[in-house]
């Protein structure tokens, strides 16, 4: 073995290096024979990439070209705490404490939020961010909500809405009160007047509320130096079924439309981007969480740096939150992964502040265990997996650095169409950003119906006989006219409805027949193809003939005897050619109103149609279509 004298070790140093055109010509290899592809070179390639959203596209390979294309090469993207923040907004990182676990508190209650809080507080929160107002806590509950909470050691946010500058001045008299020192006091007061016209839809000047906001901004910069007055909340765009570039833009959009409002008011540029916070959804989607956050740093770096502010004011203070949009109310246990999922993401990403929300969030009020779930998340991440003793696990990252470059380009672009239209206030008044949102929620919405972005538990492996979830209490109405609020699952949720009308009004819920032909061998897979589907839309598959499935002479006796008015032939090609039209026959005189065959028919269509079979269920069809159009058939209010 030869010894490196330069660093002691050189791995695979006896190997030749491998070319992406040898592993191309392994990739075309693998397509022909799995008879998918006879792409040769880049194409072979270019076969295995994922199309996202915003135009961006995932490769199976990423090499250090990557990252030279990504301006991210030799000198690399900055150095944690250095412009242009890629790597983080502070040198340590989180390395040092942590991020800052912060709890959601809507409870309407003062005296239950109070209990809350402080069981939060004394578990492994660091901060708390209250909803005040209409949709949470009443303003005047603040004082007993807060009651025995150590205000100089626990930041408070307000997210108040309309009713932002009442509770900002409640929050301020508390302190007051309470002997907090003006330098002692932490959080942020939470304005956000175009989140709120996003909210709510407000007609009129958004110029008052900024006016407002920035008073309460000149007020933190002379006497509350630990306190910002303004929050930049994204999740309204992200919660309307905006894209993570559409989210980007909005929130570079918003902030600096406040920059404006603060350095008119008087503030200098970087006391006016030390009253900003900015907040973004953490998704399910590790990866794209990572490189969203490492990218808001770069373009807000950007943004600072064209407005004349100093490196160091350039920072991005961010607090990310689990996304409501992938929170399902059918079997809500699998948000507590999704959500360790999405944290885990913000964690890498560099977030300063991570909340993650209760499994139960979309069901009402969480109850004592969900916080602690919640708050136990952050607390696994930090205490037992380490991930915050590493500054910018992500860094270096071919995958990662392209993503976040690409992904950047493309909210800049966005931007930029918001700016051009005349600031964020007005592409809002317009309809541009919600016309542009509600586009990028329909094809979004097509891949959920087809099922090529799958809901565990809900449009995948559902479970009927699961008990139901119930919360003592829902959660307020948040505040709407404005953008809407998406949920993925809400194309399934409403015909898990119907299914559930069926259920209390019937005792039964609408049932489907699987006639299964032959062993299960042969129909085990389609079976289960067609399961999966029907028991999506809250209809129970009863699947019939045992082990070795159905003939025409036992198909009606087995169809009579399920209870269902619909039936589905489940086998395999060759089965299907052999048996399939007479059990169609045998189904259709037995009273089946309709009749599906799960799978691609191929030449045989045509007699497949005349022995009765009504319609083919594939992969890939559009699920929700088709499960409307069965409870239609059953009748199915």
């Amino acid at each position: 073995m030869t010894v490196q004298p330069d660093d002691g070790f050189s791995l695979a140093a006896e190997f030749p290096d491998a070319t992406r055109e040898q592993w191309q010509r392994l990739v075309e290899g693998v397509l022909r024979k799995a008879g998918t592809a006879d792409a040769t070179g880049s194409a072979a390639e270019d076969a295995l990439n994922t199309a996202l959203q915003d135009g961006l596209t995932t490769r199976p390979l990423y090499t250090a070209e990557d990252a030279e294309a990504a301006g991210t090469g030799p000198a690399g993207p900055g150095y944690p705490g250095f412009p242009p923040f890629v790597r983080g907004g502070r040198v340590a990182g989180t390395a040092v404490a942590g991020w800052d676990v912060r709890q959601r508190h809507a409870l309407p209650d003062p005296r239950r939020a109070n209990d809350a809080v402080l069981a939060d507080l004394e578990n492994g929160v660091t901060s708390l961010w209250l909803t005040v107002g209409a949709a949470g806590l009443p303003t005047d509950g603040l004082a007993a909500a807060l009651e025995g909470v150590y205000l100089d050691l626990a930041p408070v946010v307000l997210d108040a809405g309309t009713e932002t500058g009442a509770a900002a001045r409640e929050l301020l008299r508390l302190y007051d009160e309470r002997g907090v020192a003006p330098h002692a006091a932490m959080g942020n007061l939470g304005a956000d007047p175009l989140g709120t016209l996003a909210r709510t839809g407000t007609d009129g000047d958004p110029a008052e509320p900024l006016a407002a906001a920035a008073e309460l901004a000149a007020l933190c910069a002379r006497d509350y130096p630990g306190l910002r007055a303004l929050t930049v909340d994204a999740l309204p765009y992200h919660e309307a079924g905006g894209s993570a570039a559409q989210e980007l833009g909005c929130s570079l959009a918003t902030g600096v439309a406040y920059l404006r409002a603060l350095t008119a008011a008087g503030l200098g540029t970087e006391a006016a981007c030390a009253q900003l916070e900015f907040r973004y959804a953490a998704t399910a989607d590790q990866f794209l969480t990572i490189a969203k956050l490492r990218a808001a740093r770069r373009l807000w770096a950007r943004v600072a740096e064209v407005c004349g502010a100093t490196p160091g004011a350039a920072a991005q203070r961010q607090h990310a939150v689990t996304s409501s949009v992938m929170m399902t109310r059918r079997d809500p246990w699998v948000n507590m992964l999704r959500t360790t999922v999405a944290a885990l993401g913000a964690g890498v990403g560099g977030a300063d502040s991570v909340t993650v929300l209760p499994f139960d969030d979309a069901l009402g009020l969480p109850d004592a265990f969900a916080r602690r779930i919640a708050r136990n998340t952050s607390s696994i991440l930090l205490e037992e997996s380490h991930l915050a003793r590493v500054i910018d696990p992500a860094g270096g990252s071919w995958y990662v650095e392209r993503l976040t470059d690409e992904l950047a380009h493309a909210a800049w672009a966005w931007f930029q169409e918001i700016e051009r239209a005349g600031g964020h206030a007005a592409a809002l008044g317009s309809g541009l950003v919600g016309e542009r949102l509600a586009d990028t929620w329909q094809q979004r919405s097509a891949r959920l119906a087809t099922r090529k972005e799958p809901i565990t538990g809900v449009s995948e492996f559902p479970n009927l006989a699961e008990e139901p979830v119930r919360r003592e209490a829902p959660a307020a109405a948040p505040a709407s006219g404005g953008l809407p609020r998406v949920r993925r699952d809400e194309a399934f949720e409403a015909l898990r409805a119907r299914s559930d009308a069926h259920l209390a009004r019937t005792g039964a819920r609408p049932r489907v027949f699987l006639a299964n032909l032959g062993p299960a061998a042969a129909h085990t897979g389609r079976a289960t193809f067609a399961a999966n589907l029907f028991q999506a839309g809250g209809i129970e598959a009863v699947p019939g003939g045992g082990p070795l499935g159905v003939d025409a002479d036992t198909a009606a006796k087995a169809f009579a005897d399920s209870g269902a008015t619909v039936a589905c032939l489940c086998s395999s090609d060759k089965l299907y050619a052999e048996r399939a039209e007479d059990v169609a026959t045998a189904l259709k005189a037995a009273g089946a109103r309709w009749l599906y065959l799960a799978g691609a028919p191929g030449e045989r269509r045509e007699a497949y149609l005349r022995a009765g079979v009504d319609e083919f269920v594939v992969a890939g069809g559009d699920a929700v279509a088709v499960l409307t159009s069965v409870l239609d058939r059953m009748g199915v209010a």
